[in-house]
């Protein structure tokens, strides 16, 4: 697998394609249609030329309806139509990170909540990437990570692509977190203290994946449990597989 770079801009700081893994029978995922980010609303200048360069055509926003009031949406371009998704789960401070604990096991546990909870909004956002007319595709949640990891994750899964490239996809958050956390403490806000380091080791998506196939068989049979067809499965692979 080449390895997925993170696309720099300012005010953006979890871009990037997820295409070049290989999947099924070796056909590899194809580049420029579909992309992952933390959110983008705050696109202006030279990062809103940037962006507009991709020629993103649909916006799959998965953020909680508090926090799109709360940030607004990615700004207007031509040609893009914006659709937001809330796959319904837990506030994590409901559940929050005790210091010292366990990262991996603590975010492969609130993904297993998303999973069991969300599931026709996570339903909805893999029919809506299954689509071709939708494509270029640009996913996001807050920061890029959880939410938009659960979503691109299963996608790749059914694309074929392997449970370790799937996790090194993920992990490249840890570094987009990093940055996220610099830019942050310029604006003198903080973070909520109930909320985990912003780092994704590859072991929390790795048990995530695991223990999805031990409670449903195949990450496609959790899908199916969800609500996404044999024929969105299907157009999802012949869309995204070169």
């Amino acid at each position: 697998m080449d390895p997925i770079e993170l696309t720099q801009f300012d005010s953006l700081f979890n871009f990037r394609d997820v295409g070049g893994p290989a999947g099924h029978d070796g056909r590899v995922v194809r580049s420029g249609r579909l992309f992952r980010s933390d959110t983008p609303h705050r696109l202006v200048g030279a990062d809103r030329t940037a962006f507009a360069a991709f020629g993103v055509r649909t916006v799959l926003d998965l953020r909680r309806p508090h926090e799109v009031v709360r940030d607004g949406r990615i700004p207007d371009f031509a040609g893009l139509t914006w659709r937001h998704i809330h796959p319904e789960h837990a506030e994590w401070a409901n559940t929050p990170y005790q210091p010292g604990a366990n990262l991996a096991r603590y975010l492969a546990d609130r993904y297993a909540d998303l999973a069991s909870t969300g599931t026709t909004g996570l339903a909805a956002a893999i029919g809506l990437i299954a689509d071709e007319t939708n494509a270029p595709l640009l996913v996001h949640c807050v920061a890029g990570k959880d939410r938009t990891g659960i979503v691109c994750g299963l996608t790749l899964a059914v694309l074929g692509v392997s449970d370790a490239d799937i996790a090194t996809d993920y992990a490249l958050s840890t570094a987009a977190g990093e940055r996220f956390r610099a830019w942050f403490a310029t604006t003198g806000e903080t973070l909520h203290p109930a909320l985990p380091p912003l780092g994704c080791p590859e072991e929390a998506m790795l048990l995530f994946l695991a223990e999805l196939r031990d409670r449903y068989g195949t990450v496609e049979g959790y899908l199916r449990h969800a609500g996404v067809t044999d024929a969105q499965v299907a157009a999802l692979r012949d869309h995204l597989l070169e």
